[in-house]
């Protein structure tokens, strides 16, 4: 929420408007005076790095009624303002829209009361509304994620992954109730991320009479594997077929009698609502609070009241109305027990990751079990550095082949590996079991293509009879698919079906948007940002100059440098030149000498490590040093591996965990297709463009997406992100 008043703000004085800041929700239109504050640039400084909200949230029972709402509009009007950016849930955006409806209807009743003249409302007799949606559960519908719902997931799977380490330890099962009284969102994701063994979700709850036989079944299946741990996630609206509360308790008494296990119970509460924002909600709470004020300045009398969210990886805005409509049907429909029209309401990814979690959980299921002669021998390999959510990925294809029958086959420590260890081991459920949470690479990887020695990657495929192959990996992984895919005429061994999934921090692979791992290494980075910012303000004036990496691509710099609020970005697909570097100079000059050290909110400018082979990371710190004639201070800072990641955050996992079974049924789509298996179709890179999953033949890819030269797509889908990071930031037009 403090990045989108942020971005409110200093877009609102970049185009300028005068913003006010209402404290308190509501509360602060109907009481007015000291809590209705006129926003300056430098009051939003440092707010990125906050958690909460600063200007403060209330429920207000007065705006409810119309004397209520009377007083918010007089407050307005004597404050000059027509127009209200709202950041809440659909309970505050549906209060704002009525607030919008009768706004006349108050103007009238004003001057009738004598408590406003004619000429005092003219000018403002229509009120501009448009909705920002803030809330934890993600339950709102016309939009794939709200402000706040990722950093709420993060805290969930921090504290279940310190769980996890007890309930081994112990041999413990564990309930942990989350929040979502009509949305499971957060238990379901929660779920997937932290590799749980059961979830209870009000969207689609189990039935009376059979839940205990089944969850029981599923855990003692687990056990039975050998699993010394039980993780169950239980949202707090969760309910049974005949609308009857699942509660913890429940769940825990269910555990101890039935199968005798050692229970506890975590209630997680208001911890999921702290912390500071994750790299993806400050991304899009910043491009929200950008898109919000352009909606305002568009406004007419005739538009509907916008909300404004994210569709297909993008800003969009959609009819609020319609919105919150379409969002309050879910809770209706689970009262009517119509659960699939509830999942229906949910965005497309909601029904994937539900049955993600099924294949991942069910895993002695006799109904997934492929009939023999259907079953296949999959081998899996990572190639390139490693990537947040590598080894998630790899278990969920194992675990979707455990659970049709299928062999999977790692290759461990690349075709380096392959061609001279014979390093192929087949995995168990137990083997990676707990994988999802690990970060690095548990088979090995490096960045060797096939041809280190094309012929004996050719015998192996022939020996171990492989019949598909995933490969996980950044942009080695997609030249390697590339180079087995031109191998095929030579090796019919390679002529089987072949896929990449995208993994590395990079984002630099053609043919999708997102690459698993990025989004660990941006969180990675604001966190190392955040601290060397503060590290800044103690000094008051001093500039930190931080090298990204990221190869030739600028996605990581660009991401990073609208998460932190950095005062200039350097990418290579931009360059560097002197020109440019003056003017940042000046830039800072003039930012120094206008909060004469007061202010304690440090400065960061983000250098990719390729941007430019003369203007080094040092080289920029010296110009700076230099041009600022002892005014402030510059100094470097390089995050180096750790922007590699330690544990991946649940985006992360979760993409992984998606694209990954995606893939297997891929390998086996392509498989029944005899007549298919050598063309190039049979070798494609799955990726994630716009809303949609994707599969795209690797040489079609190689011949017209890829840069070749600069190893990264020659489209990208990030550069207006630049635009508003500049604009942010207060950065002068280059």
């Amino acid at each position: 929420m403090n990045g989108a008043v942020r971005a409110v703000v200093r877009t609102a004085l970049t185009k300028g408007c005068d913003p006010y800041a209402i404290y308190e929700g509501y509360e602060g239109l109907v009481q007015g005076g000291h809590m209705m504050k006129k926003m300056g640039w430098a009051d939003v400084r440092g707010w990125l790095s906050e958690g909460g909200t600063l200007i403060g949230t209330a429920r207000c029972a007065a705006f409810r009624e119309r004397w209520g709402r009377l007083q918010a509009a007089k407050n307005m009007i004597v404050n000059g303002i027509d127009a209200l950016i709202v950041c809440g849930g659909d309970g505050s955006l549906t209060g704002a829209d009525l607030f919008r409806a009768e706004w006349p209807d108050l103007l009238h009743e004003l001057v009738d009361k004598g408590e406003l003249s004619s000429s005092q409302i003219s000018g403002y007799e229509h009120l501009t509304i448009v909705g920002l949606v803030g809330s934890i559960d993600n339950d709102m519908s016309s939009t794939d994620a709200t402000i706040g719902a990722y950093s709420s997931l993060t805290r969930i799977c921090q504290s279940v992954d310190f769980i996890d380490a007890t309930a081994l330890s112990h041999s413990r099962a564990f309930v942990v109730e989350v929040m979502g009284r009509h949305c499971g969102w957060l238990a379901l994701m929660a779920g997937i991320a932290t590799g749980a063994d059961y979830i209870f979700i009000p969207e689609q709850p189990p039935n009376a009479s059979s839940w205990g036989d089944h969850i029981c079944s599923v855990v003692s299946a687990h056990r039975n594997k050998g699993k010394r741990k039980t993780i169950v996630i239980v949202a707090e609206g969760a309910i049974d077929s005949d609308l009857k509360p699942i509660t913890a308790v429940d769940v825990k008494n269910l555990l101890v009698d039935r199968l005798g296990l050692d229970t506890r119970i975590t209630t997680l509460g208001h911890v999921q609502r702290g912390g500071a924002a994750v790299a993806y909600d400050r991304i899009i709470s910043s491009l929200q609070g950008f898109e919000a004020v352009e909606a305002v300045l568009d406004s007419t009398p005739e538009t509907p009241s916008p909300m404004i969210g994210m569709t297909a990886n993008a800003v969009s805005r959609k009819p609020l109305v319609e919105s919150v409509a379409l969002t309050k049907q879910v809770a209706v429909a689970i009262k009517n027990r119509e659960f699939d029209k509830a999942m229906s309401l949910r965005d497309s990814e909601f029904k994937d990751y539900l049955d993600a979690f099924k294949t991942l959980s069910n895993i002695d299921s006799a109904e997934m079990k492929l009939a023999s002669d259907k079953r296949l021998r999959i081998a899996i390999i990572n190639i390139g550095a490693p990537a947040g959510g590598m080894n998630a990925a790899v278990r969920a294809a194992a675990c979707y082949c455990l659970s049709r029958g299928h062999r999977p086959l790692a290759i461990h420590n690349g075709f380096t590996g392959l061609a001279r260890h014979d390093s192929v081991k087949e995995l168990d459920w137990l083997d990676v079991e707990n994988w999802v949470i690990r970060g690095g690479s548990e088979i090995g990887t490096n960045r060797n293509l096939p041809d280190v020695d094309l012929g004996m990657v050719a015998y192996y495929f022939q020996k171990y009879a492989f019949d598909g192959l995933l490969i996980v990996g950044g942009f080695e992984a997609f030249l390697s698919l590339y180079q087995l895919e031109q191998a095929r005429a030579n090796y019919p061994a390679l002529r089987i079906p072949m896929v990449c999934l995208p993994a590395t921090i990079s984002n630099n692979v053609p043919g999708t948007e997102y690459s698993v791992g990025s989004d660990t290494c941006l969180n990675a980075l604001v966190e190392y940002c955040d601290v060397i910012k503060q590290s800044a303000s103690a000094t008051r004036r001093r500039v930190f100059v931080v090298e990204v990496q990221g190869g030739k691509s600028g996605y990581v710099a660009t991401f990073a440098g609208l998460c932190v609020g950095a005062s200039a970005v350097y990418t290579p697909e931009e360059g560097i030149s002197l020109s440019k570097l003056a003017k940042d100079c000046e830039f800072l000059r003039q930012s120094y000498a206008q909060d004469e050290g007061q202010n304690r909110a440090g400065k960061l400018i983000l250098r990719n490590e390729k941007a430019s082979k003369v203007f080094t990371t040092e080289v920029i710190a010296d110009i700076i040093r230099e041009e600022a004639k002892g005014r402030f201070d510059a100094r470097t800072a390089n995050p180096g591996h750790v922007q590699q990641g330690g544990i991946p955050s649940p985006m992360d996992r979760l993409r992984a965990t998606r694209l990954a079974l995606k893939c297997m049924q891929f390998l086996e789509t392509a498989q029944t297709h005899e007549s298919g298996r050598g063309s190039s179709e049979t070798a494609a890179v799955i990726g994630i463009i716009g809303a949609g999953v994707e599969f795209t033949s690797v040489k079609y890819l190689f011949d017209h997406e890829a840069e070749l030269v600069h190893r990264r797509p020659r489209k990208t889908f990030w550069t207006t992100v630049r635009k508003v990071s500049d604009a942010l930031s207060g950065r002068p037009d280059h």
